[in-house]
């Protein structure tokens, strides 16, 4: 069967379960089990004879949402947090990983390019970083102490003030893709940009190691979720342009609900990078060793929750349904 046919042959049944998902309608047991059965079979046919499809990808989704109806409780988990971030969010994520991708494409790019630019123009870094910053920087490396910048402020008022104001990029590079998306790419591109010519700073006075050692203590967390975040921002942004089935309005509605949930997910990350930056990148004077295991260990935490477990879950999810 055409995959045109067999959309348009099951196309009430499936509207009728988004119906009992979204809207959260009560119905028997036995009737929501014979849905999720015939759903199954849906989903079967569609991995057998559609793979790689729209039609698989929205009928994964659709059982996602039948399935928790299905084995939700009547009474609201006191562990929802840790449901929602253990188990709820990665089997959610999991469509999302090539957005995650792009963003984390047009980040690596941009920073290529902040970097070249920075190589190519004298002025570049002080037109991104500041004349204020470049010369402190610069007053710090003469004194011998070129991450003096991370010592200054207390720990705990430093810790607050980051932390928060990550939350807030976070937010922003989210609420940016309501203009299609454009608005997250220009976020985007302005934090790589800074980053790439801040490194390239640092390498052209000899820094590039003692710098990357103490940045990335606390950077390898912050910028990861800054990338999930924008990742949030384009995942609304294509819900305005490319509505599939959906009119435009409840695509965006859909669209919106994912990203935030996407954002919110990222909050747990980003107090661990303000702690980090706040009480741990100041002391400059660590052995290397345990830098770097600071910095594989958050590289390995984010690429764990973001790519690996969502793929684990979704894969117990897929076992799942094949045993109904």
């Amino acid at each position: 069967m055409r995959e045109a046919a067999f959309v348009k042959q099951n196309k009430d049944k499936w509207l009728k379960f988004e119906r009992v998902v979204q809207n959260n309608i009560s119905i028997s047991p036995s009737e929501l089990s014979k849905l999720y059965v015939e759903l199954t079979e849906d989903l079967n046919y569609a991995q057998t004879f559609y793979s790689n499809s729209e039609t698989l990808a929205y009928l994964n989704e659709l059982s996602v949402g039948i399935h928790q109806k299905i084995y939700k409780t009547k009474k609201e988990s006191k562990n929802r947090i840790y449901q929602f971030y253990t188990k709820e969010f990665p089997l959610f994520f999991y469509k999302y990983r090539s957005t995650l991708l792009l963003a984390f494409l047009l980040f690596i790019g941009f920073s290529a390019v902040g970097a070249y630019s920075a190589s190519a123009d004298d002025g570049f870094v002080r037109l991104i970083l500041g004349d204020a910053y470049v010369n402190a920087t610069i007053e710090n490396i003469q004194k011998g102490d070129p991450m003096a910048v991370y010592k200054k402020a207390n720990q705990t008022d430093m810790f607050l003030g980051i932390t928060l104001n990550n939350i807030k990029v976070a937010l922003l590079a989210f609420v940016a893709g309501i203009l299609a998306g454009l608005g997250t790419i220009y976020i985007v591109i302005q934090n790589a940009i800074m980053l790439g010519s801040f490194q390239y700073f640092f390498y052209e006075q000899g820094l590039l190691w003692e710098s990357a050692r103490t940045i990335w203590i606390h950077g390898t967390i912050e910028i990861s979720v800054i990338i999930v975040a924008a990742c949030a921002g384009l995942v609304m942004g294509k819900s305005l342009l490319f509505p599939k089935t959906y009119t435009r309005l409840q695509s965006f509605s859909q669209g919106v609900k994912a990203g935030l949930k996407i954002v919110i997910s990222t909050i747990p990350f980003f107090i661990i990078a303000g702690f980090l930056e706040g009480f741990v990148t100041r002391l400059t004077g660590m052995p290397d060793w345990l830098a770097i295991i600071i910095i594989v260990s958050s590289l390995f935490l984010i690429i764990y929750y973001y790519i690996i477990l969502p793929q684990l879950i979704h894969n117990k999810h897929a076992k799942q349904l094949h045993q109904l």
